[in-house]
């Protein structure tokens, strides 16, 4: 019986002093590096925790034939850890994760899993309303025409 009251205190305690938990999208566009400049555009969905952070990220890379360049589809589910507040407005990020890719041109197809690093900023612009900037890159497994992209791109970041 005490077991059971000393775990419900304990569990009762930490109830009370969680972080709060902060949800927000982020529409955004850019441009994809490798091989060629070709835009991108996307968007992504977090929750964080104080320092720690889980998002996932959608974007849509557009094909170059000009240029041999292949459109690039990514779903990837995201690790962040993130400064706990904003230092003069500003909220700098690190991120890692992984998920799914399709690649597409020149007459070859290519799905396969794939992972991503990269770092950024958010921006406080009015109330929730942020300006996100992020780079970018992604390794791609399996036999694609190229075995990493950089990206770059701005958007637009709610919370709430």
């Amino acid at each position: 019986m005490r077991r059971v009251l000393v775990a419900l205190s304990v569990l009762a305690v930490m109830l009370l002093v969680a972080a709060p938990a902060y949800a927000d999208l982020t529409a955004f566009v850019g441009t994809n590096a490798t091989p060629s400049n070709r835009p991108v555009r996307g968007f992504g969905v977090g929750l964080s925790l104080l320092v720690i952070g889980f998002e996932f990220e959608y974007s849509d890379t557009a094909a170059d034939e000009m240029a041999d360049a292949p459109g690039l589809r990514t779903g990837m589910f995201n690790l962040l850890v993130q400064t706990p507040f904003g230092i003069s407005g500003l909220q700098f990020y690190g991120t890692v994760g992984g998920g799914l890719y399709q690649e597409t041109g020149g007459g070859l197809e290519e799905t396969n899993a794939g992972g991503n690093a990269g770092a950024g900023v958010k921006i406080a612009v009015a109330g929730p309303i942020r300006l996100r900037l992020d780079y970018r890159v992604f390794t791609l497994r399996g036999s694609p025409q190229h075995d990493t992209h950089q990206r770059l791109y701005a958007g637009f970041n709610l919370g709430f």
